[in-house]
């Protein structure tokens, strides 16, 4: 799987290599937060995607929303945010955006323009063990993917990935805390071999002992926690933490992608194909999703029902809590050290700069971000059964790196989150 794309980063590798972080290099405490792009900062930075293992500590991201039982629909954006604007209140946001969206007939419709990064879509509210389900008709063509996963703050991850050259295919993959293992991926065959004029649904069951991935109702894979136990670490490297479900379309073969990823996306895009002359962009449309929830895992700290927190860096399943703590900033000057920070100031709301919202100027998937991020009408509208809490997402790449600021070398890795980081870190800084 290529590690995810979000592509909304507008990172020099002069300002990358500068708020670089890493378990190893954590974040300073004036900025706290190292983002899934791997960079520190405040306010969005501490949302989702913060990652506790290379932040000042573990309690400078924000807390995580918890679950929700929920099917989702596209009518309008009543419950849609940009990462500009979101500061972690789940309730009135359902997912934070980058990129192009489209709302067509209720369904989503994820574009990816000539020589843009393409779209990003994340819930924010957190799921830890449940069952997602989507309906989609992926997009075409070599060198585009589209994403649907299940992505921790630590990595653990949990995928379906359509590679546009092969339609007759999904593939499947999970990883533990980014730890790159490519025997973990596998292709799933799909009913009528044409995943981009058909419907179909793809689900995720991931509970504590065992995940499954089922394509219209048919298992197609299982995975069993006792098959990943590690005896050298004496651990399970199993995905076992709260995790948000991310959508994504992003151009895996953009030539100035490792070739690594490009071969695994099937060769160099196209950007005069058939979908570009048509319509203008490459696309993948997102019906109904669905989120069940379950349970928390027997013996977890639980002193509320609001949000998910991490106890230690370990970001083992033991060192996950539930609590009640509040999931929302103050301002894009707040972190998870001083929620409050910045509440009293009218443009508390606002973009206050690069290190209180990772931004993106056209590199990936979503091409912009902010105020000049697209939209054309609408976007997702949801319908809720069960309630929980306020959210966390902050901005967006679409891939994740195991331990903050990628190495483009090593993200030049057919299958794997990470390609899809390094994707828009290349392209921001052409």
């Amino acid at each position: 799987m290529v590690r995810f794309v979000t592509p909304l980063l507008a990172l020099s590798a002069t300002a990358w290599a500068a708020a670089s972080c890493s378990t190893s290099s954590q974040c300073p405490e004036d900025k706290p937060c190292c983002s899934q792009y791997g960079e520190c900062g405040t306010g969005a930075y501490c949302l989702g995607g913060c990652d506790p293992q290379s932040s000042f500590s573990t309690e400078s991201c924000a807390p995580m929303p918890v679950c929700e039982n929920k099917s989702y629909t596209w009518d309008n954006d009543d419950n849609v945010a940009l990462n500009t604007k979101y500061l972690g209140n789940a309730s009135e946001s359902d997912w934070t955006y980058s990129g192009f969206p489209k709302y067509e007939d209720g369904n989503l419709i994820m574009t990816m323009p000539k020589n843009s990064v393409g779209t990003l879509f994340a819930n924010n509210h957190y799921i830890w063990y449940g069952k997602i389900s989507g309906k989609i008709k992926s997009s075409r063509g070599q060198g585009v993917v589209t994403a649907f996963i299940l992505l921790s703050d630590v990595k653990d991850e949990i995928d379906y990935e359509f590679v546009g050259a092969d339609l007759a295919n999904v593939q499947t993959n999970y990883y533990w805390q980014g730890v790159l293992d490519w025997h973990n991926s596998g292709n799933a065959s799909v009913d009528g071999g044409d995943t981009f004029n058909d419907w179909h649904t793809y689900e995720i069951d991931w509970q504590p002992e065992q995940t499954q991935w089922i394509v219209d109702g048919e298992v197609k894979r299982t995975l069993k926690k006792s098959d990943t136990w590690n005896e050298t670490a004496n651990r399970y490297q199993y995905p076992q933490t709260p995790a948000r479900l991310q959508m994504s379309l992003w151009p895996a073969g953009q030539a100035s992608n490792a070739q690594g990823t490009i071969d695994w996306a099937g060769g160099e895009i196209d950007w005069d194909s058939e979908d570009i002359k048509d319509k203008g962009y490459y696309y993948a449309t997102i019906g109904q999703v669905d989120v069940t929830c379950y349970s928390a895992p027997e013996g977890i700290s639980t002193s509320g029902n609001t949000s998910y927190i991490y106890t230690s860096d370990t970001a083992l399943q033991a060192d996950v809590a539930i609590t009640g703590n509040d999931t929302v900033l103050g301002s894009l000057g707040a972190t998870g050290l001083d929620m409050d920070l910045g509440a009293d100031s009218s443009s508390s709301a606002t973009s206050s700069g690069s290190d209180s919202v990772p931004t993106s100027s056209g590199g990936g998937s979503g091409g912009m971000s902010g105020d000049n991020a697209s939209s054309s009408s609408g976007s997702g509208s949801s319908t809720s059964s069960s309630s929980g809490s306020a959210a966390t997402t902050s901005g967006f790449d679409q891939g994740t790196d195991t331990n903050g600021a990628p190495a483009v070398n090593e993200r030049a890795l057919r299958g794997s989150l990470f390609a899809v980081l390094v994707a828009v870190v290349v392209l921001v800084t052409l």
